[in-house]
């Protein structure tokens, strides 16, 4: 395709966002960005700037340019969507960062904005604003210099590249200023660092005391997802300027489909933000329970998966042979008759192909009304499936997991008396009505149901390894809560979005990575405030070397997709344990260089480094760029299936890899033990014991995989870990054969 201009608008000194005007023919424009990647140390003596050194070439020619490291077409992003605290163990203010210290610590939440009148943006803890502090408060049409205070002490909105490809914004629509007109942006600032608010609840569920996880840290909102999405350059355009403003965190519930780092916006700005000493978490994504489904895999971002609390919102169906089954709902309107109504299964009530899953105007009026139907989970939202129902005279509905949720229980606030239930209860449902001649049914909701085990389970959606980009690094990193979780939310629309829904909450109960990204950025922000000189690499050392991956019985976390227990690809480390991450006993810390020699050892060349790191950086010759020189938390070493008889061989693979641990305790002797479960791979650790005399101390050790062929496809999991007696810490190792 042809351009037949380029408009541009520099952000920084490296980065444009280019504005072209695509003709598919005489009638039809479409618009595309682009961000152009520019080597500034090859930008030619003629020129004073980068916006006179931008000719106006179409993308392609200008990506054979000297001078232009890369030219990438615009991406579109989707977001990843009071318990919590008590689960994690936070209640106990003595054990976590005073104040003074904790307020010192200010954390930048890339989502839709943010609400600024609810109370858990109450400042009255709070002390003048740190002095470094270089952000604003940016005013709109509805969003005050007032909106701000010494909580939320920085609000902007980026939307360059989303009116580029919208047009203007529609201010009855929407809101062109950092005010949160979706509710996510809310939701996700209040669970990383909300203040105290007592009498928290949705409709009276989860009542209780509401606050963040970093309570007395500093919030910055930058608004970047719009309705129709968001977009890559506002993405980097707000990454950038979070760290001109001077954020310690920064936390994205966003994502889109996994590409190579080089070409990730989210990845590259990433980079820039950790060098300059800012932990960056993102959510994983909600592709799971398929494998390799993650996102924001970047070794130098903390990547976040969903596990649930021992929390439960629980609603009962009875059906009128007598059985019960439990299920799981937000409902809090006018509850059904007590008396049995009858009951159908939307597959047998619809015009429409995927007539089960209760699509707009799929349903049939005149073979609904009156009557409850049970509606499978998927492609449309789970509670406008409900408003089908009722647009269809239905007066309930019971709402049925497929295979791809397994067992898993969201809660939601329907709008009509409904039930959700695993796709075993589902199942034992649809059987009664294909075989009884009148199936009858009733619908009735409880109340919260707290010390539900086991507990933490993974997410069925929580998006899962292996890393499809560099299977050699563990992704995700770590799981935190990410189901049915309590925070603010936005006074724009309803709990649950739709735009049928008008009633107004403080307070909202959501599921999601997007829900778990933040809790892990407020505990970085806890650790940050106890260890002001640890690096970003440090501080995701620390959440992951002391998360856990069993219960105290001993049995592996539990996968509720499955039933059985999860692996490191779904979890991980584990889950995050705060109190036992504030003292780790050693680290496994990283540097700039470390991640650039990773670049080197995946074989990317200079301008692709150059893209990412925006130096100069020559692969040299002769030297081992191995990718098991990275100094991760975590262990992954994939092989290669022999070909032979069978797929196998008998010469065995060997591979080593070398780890440096820092001493962040006090003087101490470690040895290490390796769980030792998988038989195909012998696992040797040298040397056996690391003795740390002093603060910082580094010692380093290397692991030799000796391993025979597997079938392909076949994965398997061991566990190393350092000890002195006190600290243990862990490393997950996931073995992988293709």
């Amino acid at each position: 395709m042809e351009m037949n201009r380029f408009k541009c608008l520099s952000l920084l000194t490296l980065l444009f966002i280019c504005r072209a005007y695509v003709d598919a023919d005489e009638t039809n424009r479409h618009h595309k960005t682009y961000i152009i990647h520019m080597d500034k140390s090859s930008m030619p003596t003629s020129f004073d700037d980068h916006l006179q050194w931008l000719t106006s070439e179409e993308a392609r020619l200008l990506e054979e340019q000297q001078g232009i490291l890369s030219v990438q077409e615009e991406v579109q992003y989707e977001l990843h969507t009071t318990r919590s605290p008590e689960f994690l163990g936070l209640l106990n203010d003595a054990a976590v960062p005073q104040s003074n210290t904790m307020s010192d610590v200010i954390i930048g939440v890339l989502d839709t904005g943010v609400w600024p009148e609810l109370s858990s943006f109450d400042d009255k803890e709070l002390g003048p604003v740190p002095s470094g502090w270089k952000g604003e408060c940016e005013v709109g049409k509805t969003f005050y210099k007032s909106s701000c205070n010494r909580k939320l002490i920085g609000a902007r909105s980026f939307s360059q590249a989303y009116e580029a490809a919208y047009g203007p914004i529609d201010e009855t629509a929407e809101s062109k200023s950092p005010r949160d007109d979706d509710g996510h942006g809310t939701h996700t600032a209040t669970t990383a660092a909300g203040s105290t608010v007592v009498g928290a609840s949705l409709f009276g569920y989860a009542a209780g005391t509401a606050r963040g996880m970093a309570r007395h840290a500093r919030l910055a909102a930058y608004k970047v997802c719009w309705l129709g999405g968001c977009f890559s350059s506002d993405i980097l355009a707000a990454m950038e300027k979070a760290i001109e403003d001077g954020v310690n965190i920064l936390s994205l519930s966003l994502g889109g489909s996994v590409t190579d780092y080089f070409r990730d916006i989210i990845a590259i700005a990433a980079f820039a933000a950790t060098s300059q000493g800012i932990f960056v978490s993102c959510s994983a994504g909600n592709g799971g329970p398929i494998s390799a489904s993650l996102s924001n895999v970047a070794p130098w971002i903390t990547t976040v998966g969903a596990g649930t609390m021992d929390r439960q919102f629980p609603a009962y169906i009875s059906l009128g042979n007598g059985k019960k089954y439990p299920g799981s709902s937000l409902y809090s309107g006018k509850p059904l008759p007590s008396s049995f109504m009858p009951l159908v299964f939307a597959g047998n009530v619809s015009r429409t192909s995927n007539s089960n899953l209760c699509l707009p105007g799929s349903l049939i009026p005149v073979k609904v009304k009156g009557k409850i139907v049970i509606c499978d989970r998927g492609l449309n939202a789970r509670a406008q499936k409900g408003l089908v129902v009722k647009d269809a005279g239905g007066i309930g509905m019971i709402l049925a997991n497929t295979e791809s949720y397994g067992e898993e229980l969201v809660a939601d606030a329907h709008l009509i008396p409904t039930a959700a239930v695993g796709q075993t209860t589902g199942d034992i449902i649809k059987k009664y009505i294909f075989t009884e001649p009148h199936p009858t049914a009733t619908v009735v909701t409880g109340s919260t149901q707290l010390g539900v085990q086991p507990s933490p389970v993974i997410a069925s959606f929580s998006s899962r390894g292996p890393n499809p980009i560099t299977p050699d690094v563990l992704k995700p990193d770590l799981i935190a809560p990410g189901v049915n979780i309590l925070a603010g939310w936005t006074g724009k629309v309803g709990p649950t979005g739709l735009q049928e829904d008008s009633r107004h909450v403080g307070f909202n109960i959501v599921s999601g990575t997007s829900m778990s990204c933040p809790h892990t950025s407020g505990l970085a922000a806890l650790i940050k405030a106890a260890h002001p000189e640890w690096s970003p690499a440090a501080i995701r050392s620390a959440l992951m070397t002391t998360a856990y991956s069993s219960y105290k019985n001993g049995q592996g976390i539990q996968d509720i997709a499955t039933g059985l227990p999860s692996t490191p690809f779904d979890y991980g480390a584990g889950h995050v344990d705060p109190i036992s991450a504030l003292d780790p006993g050693l680290v496994y810390d990283a540097n700039m260089d470390n991640y650039i020699d990773f670049l080197c050892a995946i074989n990317y060349s200079s301008s692709m480094i150059k893209t990412i790191t925006k130096q100069d950086y020559p692969c040299k010759d002769g030297k081992d760029y191995g990718v098991g020189y990275l100094n991760y938390p975590s262990f992954s070493v994939p092989f290669q299936t022999a070909s032979g008889p069978g797929g196998g061989s008998s010469a065995p693979t060997v591979v080593k890899y070398t780890r440096t641990l820092t001493n962040v305790g006090n003087p101490a002797t470690y040895k290490v033990s390796v769980s030792q479960k998988t038989k195909a791979v012998k696992i040797l650790v040298e040397p056996e014991v690391l003795t740390f005399i002093k603060p910082y101390e580094k010692k380093s050790f290397t692991v030799t995989f000796t391993a025979n062929s597997m079938p392909s496809g076949t994965a398997s999991f061991d566990y190393l870990k350092w000890m002195d007696g006190k600290h243990i810490v862990g490393s997950p190792i996931a073995f992988s054969w293709s």
